[in-house]
């Protein structure tokens, strides 16, 4: 019988592969028929649950146990996956998607899983629209929500346009929109960046392409790694090199396991330029640079060239996933900065001019809490105005 399987595969490759073909489509839509039914069997079951037997309420006024003895009853019909947490998982998928038609056959029952651990209407429905459309899988929507990547999108533009985006399914188009920070790395599984060499991380980010793709964004496309530009004889490499086919543009990354430094900024605006003059075609948009660097110093990225050009980033990376707390805090300090900075120049703050001389003569007391906070904003204020 082997033998005589080996000689049809052997013989006739064009028919067997044809066939095969057949039966994987013929499996890959049966699974996606046989999911779309249950997904939609254990929303009629949660709404079951919920509006009969609970009466609409979420506690059952007749007794606590409605839920482990139904559970046992199933069970034992039916086998497995109908235990009391199952059932639980069914009433909360009603109560958190009401309306039949906001529930997506696409998505398989894990993926729905996952979702409802997501408490923030706007960010489940992202969560979906996102799944839909990048077609991830249950490990990488697991993964995206444990890294936050709502949260992090949402630091970086305004809220009112990310969730309308979101609504609209729109793809966006800036490159602000492609660049988290910081990015999660956690996936390399390689120790702190103090331990590791530049060229050890770019190989772990190369062995893991599709996962640093997915934490990228959409659209990014390898390119080339170690890739070598020549000026006045002098050779250049580039770390890695991508192209964005949403933005329509290469993308220049360069890793760095110190802090950002004068130097690294200069040497990315010299890659970016000469991407600008000897690479990209007139078709092309310009070209985005990225400096990837364990600790970010503020106040080097406000005084470089990384301040004025749109087309810079410079971001901070993260061999392990960090915890909610450390996450929203690095959040909050990013964002309190920048609606300061806002304030500063628009005036908002009173007494500004004030702040910064008491500041000069050190009469600010500590106590209050600000002292460091609005020095960095008087010092990016005043700088501002010499450079103008």
């Amino acid at each position: 019988m082997k033998k005589t399987k080996s000689a049809l595969k052997t013989k006739f490759p064009s028919l067997y592969d044809k066939v095969a073909d057949v039966l994987n489509q013929a499996r890959s839509q049966s699974y996606k028929a046989v999911n779309s039914f249950m997904v939609q069997a254990y929303w009629n079951i949660g709404k079951l649950i919920v509006e009969e037997e609970q009466r609409g309420k979420k506690r059952a006024d007749y007794g606590k146990t409605i839920l482990e003895d139904l559970a046992q009853n199933l069970t034992q019909k039916y086998g497995k996956g109908f235990t009391e947490t199952n059932l639980k998982y069914f009433r909360l998928f009603y109560t958190v998607f009401p309306i039949r038609h906001s529930v997506s056959d696409e998505l398989a029952w894990t993926h729905y899983r996952h979702l409802l651990r997501v408490e923030s209407n706007d960010a489940r429905q992202f969560y979906m629209d996102e799944c839909i459309e990048c077609n991830w899988s249950t490990r990488q929507l697991e993964r995206q929500i444990d890294s936050f990547y709502y949260e992090r999108i949402l630091s970086s533009k305004n809220k009112t346009l990310v969730r309308k985006d979101a609504k609209k399914k729109e793809i966006a188009t800036t490159p602000e929109d492609f660049i988290k920070d910081p990015y999660i790395l956690e996936f390399l599984n390689v120790g702190e960046a103090s331990s590791i060499l530049e060229k050890e991380l770019e190989g772990a980010l190369l062995g893991k392409l599709q996962h640093f793709l997915l934490e990228l964004g959409k659209g990014f496309s390898f390119v080339a790694r170690q890739k070598r530009i020549t000026s006045d004889h002098n050779h250049f490499y580039i770390d890695l090199v991508f192209y964005n086919y949403i933005l329509k543009c290469f993308v220049l990354i360069d890793l760095k396991t110190d802090k950002l430094t004068h130097q690294d900024v200069g040497q990315m605006d010299f890659y970016v330029r000469y991407y600008e003059d000897q690479i990209k075609s007139k078709d092309d948009n310009p070209t985005i640079g990225i400096i990837l660097c364990s600790e970010k110093d503020d106040a080097i990225v406000k005084y470089s060239v990384l301040q004025d050009n749109k087309k810079l980033f410079a971001s901070k990376y993260k061999l392990y996933l960090p915890s909610e707390s450390e996450l929203k805090k690095e959040l909050l300090r990013e964002k309190h900065l920048i609606e300061s900075e806002v304030k500063f120049q628009t005036g908002k703050i009173k007494n500004k001019k004030k702040i910064i001389k008491d500041f000069e003569d050190g009469k600010y007391s500590e106590v209050k809490g600000k002292k460091k906070h609005y020095q960095k904003i008087a010092s990016v204020t005043k700088a501002r105005k010499k450079k103008s």
